[in-house]
């Protein structure tokens, strides 16, 4: 299941991939669903903290998470396209989601010695997330 909902997902954060899925009507309403379901599964994360990666709160976040159809607005979508985008290559870099979960979660240098997840709130944070993993990739210590 999990390979399969990040297929369409760019395997990092490309702004013009992640437009062009928006754009083209390339991800359905219920894949939307799927996909914002997806980033609990994958993330194991609370409720209040996927709330306010996506800019919802938590009652919101928790009614769309039951809902069984889902209009998100444009910008969440995006919001859970680049989360997902993110997932995808943290767990290429890592060799795994678990090893990659376990880096977003520890306070970190880079990060001004807060958790990279602290980072996940806008899109500049998972863009600079995405930049640090991409660094890894060519060597960097991050």
């Amino acid at each position: 299941m999990r390979a399969k909902t990040l297929k369409k997902i760019p395997g990092y954060i490309d702004e013009s991939s992640i437009m062009n899925l928006m754009e083209t009507g390339s991800v359905a309403e219920e894949e939307m669903h799927n996909y914002f379901n997806s980033i609990k599964s994958f993330t194991q994360a609370n409720d209040k903290y996927i709330a306010g990666w996506l800019g919802l709160s938590e009652r919101t976040y928790g009614n769309y998470k039951r809902a069984k159809t889902l209009s998100l607005k444009p910008q969440t979508q995006v919001q859970v396209l680049m989360i997902l985008s993110l997932i995808k290559h943290g767990q290429e870099v890592f060799g795994g989601l678990e090893l990659f979960i376990e880096w977003l979660e520890k306070e970190n240098f880079y990060f001004n010695k807060k958790r990279p997840m602290d980072y996940m709130s806008t899109s500049v944070g998972l863009k600079f997330i995405d930049n640090r993993l991409t660094a890894m990739e060519y060597g960097d210590n991050v």
